[in-house]
């Protein structure tokens, strides 16, 4: 890995190489095409494959000298998030992550990806999983993130986040990942002999995943606070413990090698419950269909899961009170759904009945989905050679982050390796 890393540091500080290589590894065969880069112009073709497995292998030239950058651009903070391609994508993963990244692309400098490696750490079907990633990033287009401003691409089609994840897991106490209550709840499902290490070390590649681009900030929900902080602490260990000489002279150990990331929480909506328990988050890998809202969901199923949801014997329908957690989820997602404020939801339901509220919540959702529906079945966004296409522009779009990327990954490497990339 050394080796490999050391290449590509060679190979991006050659300044008199201005080209843009990209490989397309499909079924065994490489398929290469090269874009010249001129005045930073964006290549208007990109090479496309019509299978269904593809992968995406590329090297980028150095970022341009930042005295070719205006002064007055400011800078933007970086915004790092992702949705495993596990299942289909719900209501909760559309108003806890999906939605937000539409507002956070205009504010921020955003990567946005499909999580695929986190999509193994249980049982899985490889050819289901293809599929689904295809179906997620098909469904972030129609969601309305703009490959303009965001980079979209799949989290295995960037090897890196994979090489950090192991340098990182060197230095992380194996007690920090036994405290993690997600492995621990997972466990608990589906039994000892079916849990893989992966699943304990889940959390070391999510902090991989964020540290890798040096992200500024982290859209999370409440459930992935945990995974946050853990992610926080080995960043502010590693620089302890590897972060240069300069810091030793200030009397540390280590110093500044990874920014320290922030938490980006929605006021609401960060976490949506299950239809069927609102004290259970609405997920994925729920045996019941019922429990949750998938965005692709007919108007018929969406009518007839939001019919049969849970609800409760009280009188009105309120927020925030503990003993109708079904209320206040269902209440919840209507003020998202609608747009509207707390206030304005309250004043609106707090006298209706449940029969009345759940034909408004029906037509809400039904009214909110459908455009997204239309553009998701819409052929170009269905297409396997449009979203490749997409796919390898957002990864053409990491271009000025590979440098720093390969950086920071050696010089982990050569801490690790006690100054040698050759181990």
């Amino acid at each position: 890995m050394g080796r490999a890393l050391l290449s590509h540091l060679l190979l991006l500080s050659n300044q008199k190489s201005p080209r843009l290589c990209s490989s397309i590894v499909c079924h065994g065969r490489n398929q290469s095409s090269h874009f010249v880069r001129t005045g930073g112009t964006t290549p208007s073709r990109l090479p496309l494959h019509t299978g269904t497995n593809f992968r995406c292998n590329c090297t980028v030239s150095a970022p341009e000298a930042e005295g070719s950058v205006s002064s007055s651009s400011p800078v933007k903070k970086r915004v790092v998030s992702g949705v495993q391609p596990t299942g289909s994508v719900h209501l909760g993963n559309y108003l806890g992550a999906i939605k937000n990244w539409i507002s956070l692309q205009d504010t921020y400098e955003t990567l946005f990806f499909i999580v695929d490696l986190h999509a193994i750490t249980l049982p899985y079907d490889a050819s289901e999983l293809s599929k689904d990633t295809k179906k997620t990033a098909a469904l972030y287009l129609a969601c309305g993130v703009d490959t303009s401003k965001a980079s979209v691409f799949v989290q295995s089609h960037v090897r890196a986040h994979v090489e950090l994840m192991w340098l990182l897991s060197s230095a992380t106490p194996i007690g920090w990942l036994n405290r993690m209550i997600q492995f621990k709840e997972k466990s608990l499902k589906v039994g000892d002999e079916n849990v893989g290490v992966a699943l304990l070390t889940y959390p070391v590649l999510m902090a991989s995943d964020i540290l890798l681009y040096q992200s500024d900030f982290v859209p999370v929900g409440e459930d992935q606070k945990q995974h946050l902080e853990l992610t926080r602490e080995l960043a502010e260990r590693v620089n302890f413990l590897y972060g240069g000489r300069k810091w030793k002279k200030r009397g540390g150990k280590g110093g500044a090698l990874f920014k320290v990331p922030e938490a980006l929480i929605p006021p609401a909506g960060a976490r949506v419950m299950s239809l069927t328990d609102g004290l259970s988050k609405m997920s994925k890998s729920a045996p019941s269909d019922q429990s949750r809202i998938n965005l692709l969901d007919p108007k018929e199923v969406i009518a007839n899961k939001i019919k049969r949801c849970k609800t409760d014997s009280f009188p009105g329908l309120e927020f925030d009170n503990p003993e109708r957690p079904e209320c206040n989820n269902l209440l919840s997602i209507y003020q998202l759904i609608t747009g509207r404020t707390k206030e304005e939801v309250t004043l609106e339901c707090r006298d209706m009945n449940w029969g009345t509220f759940k034909a408004n919540l029906t037509d809400a959702l039904i009214d909110h989905l459908h455009p997204i529906q239309v553009i998701f079945w819409i052929w170009p966004y269905n297409s396997t050679e449009t979203l490749l296409a997409f796919l390898l522009f957002g990864f053409i779009r990491l271009r000025n982050l590979v440098f720093l990327i390969i950086l920071t990954t050696a010089a982990l490497a050569i801490y690790h390796s006690k100054s040698s990339l050759y181990y």
